[in-house]
């Protein structure tokens, strides 16, 4: 049985993305999947990482010292040991999300913060091609205000597959295999008259098409990544070796 974790990033229950994690809940629910959710906001996931979360040791706060010794002891705060628990048991994740201000929410970004425990679900010897999480695979379904034209690599909104590269090279790092993003464009509530007819028939037509989305996962193209090999010594990209992202690339 794959189990699904499916992690909702919106404040508003009635929204497009709610219905559109719904309907991927159902989807994998049909196909048999063991599905665990996470509505971040309806759940009130605090996502500020803070020294307020762990034990006070009279030292200054260092993030990545404080989860790493609060992995070792057993004292990850719960909220925190809550989700890890079900993205340890999640063959898949699929996050549903808007793109604001040209990035993710406030509280999905909190959540890799916090969730990404160093010591938890990597180490230093623990990462990228020998990450934790090798196997496991990742899904973005995000909503943009843009139209898919103004999302394009040429478009003035900015390139939607850079704006999403750093959630998904965050998993790359725990070593998952983040699969090509479902978008759906131009997801605002200023359409009128017959514009706003046509975007909720075209909502409408996403949520149908669900299923088929979740069935393809098996077959889906992930996004290309380079492996450690790719890089030398100091941690730079080889010149014989692809760039796949302006990220990472040659000079010039």
């Amino acid at each position: 049985m794959t189990t699904t974790l499916i992690v909702l990033a919106h404040p508003e229950p009635r929204s497009f993305n709610a219905a559109w994690a719904e309907a991927t809940r159902a989807a994998c629910a049909a196909a048999g999947d063991r599905v665990l959710r996470s509505d971040l906001v309806q759940m009130g996931f605090d996502p500020v990482e803070a020294a307020r979360h762990y034990r006070d040791t009279g030292d200054a706060f260092d993030p990545l010292k404080a989860q790493e010794t609060a992995a070792a002891a057993g004292t990850i705060p719960a909220d925190v040991a809550a989700e890890l628990e079900k993205l340890r048991a999640a063959d898949r994740v699929i996050f549903h999300f808007p793109v604001w201000w040209f990035g993710p929410p406030a509280i999905l970004k909190g959540w890799f913060d916090r969730v990404l425990m160093h010591g938890a679900t990597h180490s230093v010897d623990e990462r990228f091609d020998t990450g934790r999480f090798r196997g496991r695979r990742a899904l973005f379904c995000v909503t943009t205000g843009s139209r898919a034209t103004e999302s394009g690599f040429d478009g003035r909104e900015g390139d939607i597959s850079m704006l999403l590269w750093p959630l998904a090279y965050a998993l790359r790092y725990l070593g998952f295999t983040v699969l090509e993003p479902e978008l759906v464009h131009g997801v605002h509530g200023y359409h009128r008259e017959a514009r706003k007819a046509e975007l909720e028939a075209r909502l409408r037509t996403v949520l149908d098409g669900q299923a088929r989305v979740i069935a393809g996962l098996p077959a889906r193209a992930a996004i290309p990544f380079n492996a450690d090999s790719d890089f030398d010594g100091a941690g730079r990209l080889l010149p014989d070796r692809p760039s796949y992202s302006g990220f990472i690339r040659h000079e010039g």
